[in-house]
């Protein structure tokens, strides 16, 4: 006999009793504002999942030998849900999110879970919570769906109980400006046969310490590098892009390949599918390295560059250092006071018109 699976139609829903104030979207600092209720499904090999359950947002009860809070058994994703004009809520490729979690917590020996009926719950806990998403145009709600381990054993094998756990945050532009970036030559964050291309809680707390290093130094973010010839691989936790005119003289947008280094982004893959169909220049995922981004800012061939995640978007670059010296990035030679560049912005607005339900596209899913 099959264990259960996770089942939308068992969810059950307990409303808080002590609603909280709205915020003035003005004032929302991205992930420290919470909505009102988070979403839990349990699992035990013993017994399967547990029926979902939506209820007041607050604490878990963990217990302190658990697999995530000793061996970091955990994953993540990131999510929005916009609200359009109309009022209709729309996720943004959500199976895509589902997809990478699966295959993030595979990595860790997490159960298996039903992607579609866990999306259904998603659904309804975003609906529960609704009206914390702004209305403003560029803002939305952010969904952080976790996947953690939680057997207490310290035997280093795999966790026999886990918990699925979904919590909302509205949310404001993350980077309403340009970014600095320091180019980092001495630490990586990802390498070959590593889990850099997983979402896994363990790949992001070993960059805190260089992230915050590069904050004091005056630097936005990292542009991290990998291998002697400084291949360019991600800017901070987000995917880099870059428009150029290439060495043979193309207009190329380009970015790091899927090769086992690189976060499988879902704003990366959105960006590459609009920029393909305009079929304007060409588009490739390939290794760039940092003396080829040098040597084009000093031939003038450089247009742009920009990091994209679905916290921020988009933004734009304007300076990086490497190897001590700071190369100026166009943003808009027309506009002194740009935020972002020409194709920066024209991906942007295409994408948010899709999210926002303003251009028609099987990319916005109605909750």
């Amino acid at each position: 006999m099959s264990l259960p699976t996770i089942d939308a139609s068992k969810l059950t829903k307990t409303l808080t009793t002590a609603p909280k104030e709205l915020l003035d979207p003005k004032k929302l600092n991205f992930g420290k504002n919470f909505t009102d209720h988070m979403l839990c499904i349990k699992f035990t090999e013993e017994n399967g999942w547990e029926a979902p359950e939506i209820k007041p947002y607050g604490p878990l009860q963990i217990d302190p030998a658990a697999f995530v809070l000793n061996y970091s058994v955990e994953t993540f994703e990131g999510m929005k849900a916009y609200k359009a004009s109309d009022g209709i809520i729309n996720l943004f490729r959500p199976n895509k999110n589902m997809e990478r979690l699966a295959t993030s917590s595979q990595r860790i020996m997490l159960p298996e879970f039903d992607q579609e009926q866990f999306l259904q719950c998603i659904k309804e806990l975003v609906k529960t919570d609704e009206r914390f998403i702004p209305d403003q145009h560029g803002y939305s709600l952010y969904i952080r769906p976790n996947f953690i381990g939680t057997e207490p054993n310290l035997n280093l094998q795999y966790s026999r109980e886990a918990l699925l756990y979904v919590y909302l945050s509205p949310v404001g532009p993350y980077f309403p400006r340009t970014v600095k970036l320091y180019a980092n030559t001495e630490e990586v964050r990802a390498w070959p046969g590593g889990v850099g291309n997983f979402k896994l809680g363990g790949n992001y707390a070993p960059a805190l310490r260089p992230a915050m290093d590069v904050v004091r130094k005056g630097y936005d973010q990292i542009l991290w590098l990998l291998g002697d010839d400084h291949y360019v691989t991600e800017v901070g936790t987000m995917n880099f892009l870059i428009f150029w005119i290439n060495s043979e003289g193309e207009k190329e947008l380009v970015t790091a390949p899927l090769d086992g280094i690189i976060l499988p982004g879902v704003t990366r893959d959105s960006l590459l599918e609009l920029a393909r169909a305009w079929g304007e220049f060409k588009v490739s995922e390939r290794r760039v390295t940092m003396p080829e981004v040098v040597q084009a800012i000093a031939e003038g061939r450089m247009l742009e560059a920009f990091g994209a995640g679905t916290a921020c978007v988009v933004c734009s670059v304007s300076v990086v250092l490497y190897n001590g010296v700071e190369y100026q990035i166009p943003v808009d030679p027309s506009d002194p006071d740009a935020v972002f560049g020409p194709l920066t912005k024209r991906l942007r607005d295409e994408l948010l018109d899709i999210q926002y339900g303003k251009k028609p596209s099987p990319w916005a899913v109605p909750v």
